[in-house]
């Protein structure tokens, strides 16, 4: 195979636009991005948050190292791609989850879903979220088992005399919606799900911290805005006009956007490079799209939390939709265009 760090490059005929930014300086932007999410987790739910992630960290660098190592390729774990899906498998965990159980989900993540297909930038679809979407069907009660806020977590030993409780979603299931978001409304304010006083997963709770790491990545240029914007206005819009069990349709919309994955999804899962597409019109489509399924499983689905489904849903859409709105090459008149394509 070719080793392409020791290619010899020979830059000819200027001008040329040089950038120090490579793959390291962007996963280390949203590494820290994520910091202060990872920072209230611990906060919230005590040090077993840190303790999982640096353990989904740690699996997610060894499986990669040592399928190269196996497989005699050059080693890519200094590139910190491995370090970010371990931190965000991590996030869309229960912190009481074993320990075992994410380092197989970052086997998933890292072996199956990103190695398997080339290494980064080949996977067609997000590692972290099928680590997650296989973690789930394989172990659903120690997935779906959330710690009450501001409790905390043995970091060794057994959870299981824990103190649990429904998350807003969860609350928002069932055949008399009406009695469960009262209910919810009377557990959760609006300000306790924006700012991250409710239970769920280990980094998907606080949407104000979520919110501040996403604008850190559009300030740095890392993502744009078009994926993150268009992912949550559409689920905003939908719930909007589409509230449920007599509620009024802001109240409704707000506990639907701060509630579960959605500001997680939208701003670091969503927008990964390898699995989303890369035209501003694609993008559009593709944010509007994950908004459009997320709100169908919440409202149709038996599962009250739709972000991780729709997102790998909509990856896989992703190539169709860049190759049907990609721009006309310059010199190119569409009439051209249209036979090529017809061939």
């Amino acid at each position: 195979m070719t080793d392409y760090k020791n290619l010899k490059l020979i830059a000819t005929s200027s001008p040329h636009i040089r950038n120090a930014e490579n793959t390291k300086s962007i996963m280390l932007d949203v590494i820290i991005a994520l910091i202060p999410a990872l920072a209230f987790g611990i906060w919230n739910f005590g040090f077993r948050a840190l303790t999982v992630t640096c353990v989904s960290v740690i699996g997610c660098i060894f499986w990669e190292w040592l399928y190269r190592k196996i497989l005699n390729k050059p080693q890519s774990i200094g590139d910190l791609s491995a370090v970010v899906t371990g931190i965000l498998l991590a996030f869309v965990c229960p912190v009481t989850i074993g320990y075992w159980q994410i380092l197989i989900g970052d086997f998933f993540a890292i072996v199956i879903t990103k190695q398997l297909f080339g290494g980064i930038g080949k996977n067609f679809l997000n590692p972290a979220l099928v680590g997650r979407a296989a973690m789930l069907a394989s172990w659903a009660g120690s997935m779906t088992s959330w710690v009450t806020p501001n409790t905390w977590a043995k970091v060794v030993g057994s959870n299981a005399d824990i103190t649990t409780a429904a998350t807003p979603l969860s609350m928002l299931k069932g055949d008399d919606i009406a009695a469960s978001f009262a209910s919810l409304k009377d557990t959760y304010s609006i300000m306790d799900m924006f700012l991250g006083k409710i239970g769920g997963s280990l980094g998907e709770v606080s949407a104000l911290l979520l919110i501040l790491g996403g604008v850190y990545l559009l300030v740095r240029k890392v993502i744009t805005w078009q994926i993150p914007v268009c992912y949550i206005a559409t689920v905003a819009v939908l719930t909007l006009l589409f509230p449920r069990g007599g509620a009024g349709g802001v109240e409704w919309m707000l506990y639907n956007l701060f509630g579960g994955g959605l500001m997680l999804g939208a701003f670091f899962m969503a927008t990964d490079y390898s699995s989303s597409p890369i035209t501003a019109k694609g993008q559009v489509i593709y944010g509007i799209g994950c908004g459009l399924f997320t709100v169908f499983i919440r409202y149709f689905g038996s599962y009250n939390e739709g972000v991780c489904y729709s997102i790998m849903v909509m990856n896989c859409f992703a190539c169709l939709i860049d190759r049907n709105v990609k721009p006309t090459r310059f010199g190119v008149v569409k009439s051209d265009k249209k036979e090529a394509a017809a061939k």
